[in-house]
């Protein structure tokens, strides 16, 4: 079967269930957030923590209980790994060192899952679990719960209060994560995925040498992982190992897991305020940019760069033959428009067009669907700017849900736009104009010299400062400068936007609403899906093609 049938039937198969999970999950998730009733599990854990369940919380104390309970995970990870020695299930592991250890608990407690180091050889399973799997599964319920309170501001009239995050953060975990994820790891055991304690199994091989084979709790780790939109491997290759990716059908399961939460966001939203209209008008801007990127990396991967790879009907260069070019750009497109990071397929072999657009699909800030509440919240704040656009374009003021956007809002929205780009800017900046940094990172980190190598360490900041994780796999990032420049990107590129995020939140929530009236630009129609989906293509192209041609552009065109 050629690429093209492959291609419109995953994706009409994708389409298919997505479409089924969407309004049964959507107003699930709505009245996860909305219901009045705690169950016996969250109220043992409020009076545990000392939490007035019933009490709401300004967007400042919104904010500032997101920021203390991530910064204590940050020290609860680090301090995991670097006692890991001591800890049962190590597997005879030395503690991870100090620089990497740092950079790890920020990489999960931000959600970007960026993996320095080969996960089989420096964790045991202790720290997988305790450490990195329980931020899996906070690190997405953080997420969903700034975005929900950000709805609630653009819902409520006159309110000096945006809900409670504790509440928010336990019934994300309890009500929505570990029961889908209990599903999803059930599903992954029967497609052939691993979950044992078993350590390294000692066998030998077909040529007569030994090789050690890890086992481990790998179906349990790997449904979070893409449910939570997080993207961290069991095993070095991620998905691509057959422990974790079996088979052509749990490949396109897996896709699912990662689209499933954000997708369904849109509906949760049009239902909390009060307008499904609003939430089919964002699905159908996240489906279209989605369908447009996975069709554009499938047509690009498919006709190969090269006479190599033309010859052989495609670039198959670091892609799994169980997959093939379709279920390996389907599933690179969805990790990366997602914040997912998870790999099935190596990017950095991916034709340089291709693995260009594995970077814009990042650059978007990914929208489409996004990750879990992120993606949710960086859609309305482009539809913010949006609305802005049009009010200036025809001479009114901007309004959105019924919600004037003023100065205040404006800036809010235009600094939260701002903030990954700079991020990724003045790190790629660094690594190349500061002189012993630059020595490291062309003499160390870079496998490839001139335009690629150049582009492996654009891919590495933009990763992180979207807080991605996936990488282009020839660089090696286990450095002091590495793990310290990425580590403060992933923090910056996590915190600062949900700081403005709040704020705006906040704002909104204590506006009233403004009626509708003749001059009100409708904001569920094609006029405005098409203006939405405009001025997420062009704000990041402003920002990013100079720095594109630079690396991909010039070595695709080259």
């Amino acid at each position: 079967m050629s690429n093209s049938w492959l291609f419109i039937l995953q994706v009409a198969t994708l389409t298919l269930v997505l479409g089924l999970i969407y309004r049964p999950l959507g107003d699930y998730m709505a009245r996860v957030y909305t219901g009045r009733k705690n169950l016996a599990l969250e109220r043992g854990f409020y009076r545990l923590v000392g939490v007035n369940a019933s009490s709401e919380q300004t967007w400042s104390v919104y904010l500032r209980s997101v920021l203390a309970f991530s910064a204590i995970g940050v020290l609860l990870v680090y301090l995991v790994q670097r006692i890991q020695e001591i800890l049962p299930y190590s597997l005879g592991l030395p503690p991870v060192e100090q620089s990497l250890a740092w950079n790890t608990a920020i990489s999960f407690v931000t959600n970007t899952n960026w993996q320095s180091y080969s996960p089989e050889l420096t964790m045991g399973y202790t720290v997988q679990l305790v450490g990195l799997a329980v931020q899996n599964f906070v690190s997405a319920a953080v997420g969903i719960a700034v975005a929900i309170a950000l709805i609630r501001g653009l819902a409520a009239r006159r309110s000096r209060t945006i809900g409670n995050f504790w509440v928010d953060l336990t019934r994300g975990v309890v009500r929505i994560l570990l029961p889908l994820s209990l599903v999803a790891a059930v599903v992954l055991i029967i497609g052939g995925v691993i979950q044992n304690f078993s350590g390294f199994q000692h066998v030998a091989t077909l040529t007569g040498g030994a090789q050690s084979i890890p086992g481990g709790p790998v179906a349990s780790q790997e449904a979070i992982k893409l449910l939570g939109t997080n993207g961290g491997g069991f095993f070095n290759v991620n998905s691509a190992h057959p422990f974790e990716n079996p088979n052509a059908w749990t490949n396109l399961f897996e896709i699912v897991l990662m689209l499933a939460i954000p997708f369904s966001l849109a509906r949760t939203f049009g239902r909390m305020v009060n307008d499904h209209r609003q939430g089919y008008a964002i699905l159908s801007v996240m489906g279209i940019i989605w369908i447009v990127s996975a069709s554009l990396l499938t047509l690009l991967e498919s006709l190969g760069n090269g006479t190599a790879s033309q010859l052989a009907g495609g670039a198959m260069e670091g892609k799994e033959t169980r997959f093939g070019i379709v279920g390996s750009t389907i599933f690179g497109s969805t990790s990366t428009l997602t914040s997912t990071g998870a790999v099935n397929s190596m990017h950095d072999s991916f034709t340089s067009l291709g693995g260009g657009l594995a970077m814009v699909n990042m650059m978007l800030g990914e929208v489409a669907p996004g990750g879990v509440g992120a993606g949710i919240y960086g859609i309305l704040i482009m539809a913010i700017i949006a609305v802005f656009v049009a009010g200036l374009m025809v001479g009114r003021t901007p309004e959105y849900l019924g919600k004037k956007i003023g100065a205040r809002e404006i800036k809010l929205a235009s600094l939260y736009i701002l903030t990954t780009p700079t991020i990724v800017l003045a790190g790629t900046a660094l690594s190349f104009a500061i002189p012993a940094v630059r020595e490291s990172v062309v003499g160390t980190s870079m496998a490839n010299s001139g335009l690629h190598g150049y582009s492996e360490v654009l891919y590495a900041f933009t990763s992180a400062g979207n807080n991605n994780g996936s990488a282009f796999a020839g660089i090696t990032a286990n450095t002091p400068w590495f793990n310290t420049a990425l580590g403060v990107a992933m923090l910056l590129g996590r915190f600062l936007p949900i700081v403005f995020v709040l704020a705006l939140a906040g704002s909104f929530a204590a506006q009233d609403k403004i009626p509708t009236t003749a001059g009100t630009l409708p904001t569920h129609r094609p006029q405005f899906i098409g203006l939405l989906i405009g001025t997420v293509v062009i704000v990041s192209a402003l920002t990013y093609l100079p720095v594109l041609a630079l690396g991909p552009l010039a070595e695709g065109l080259k």
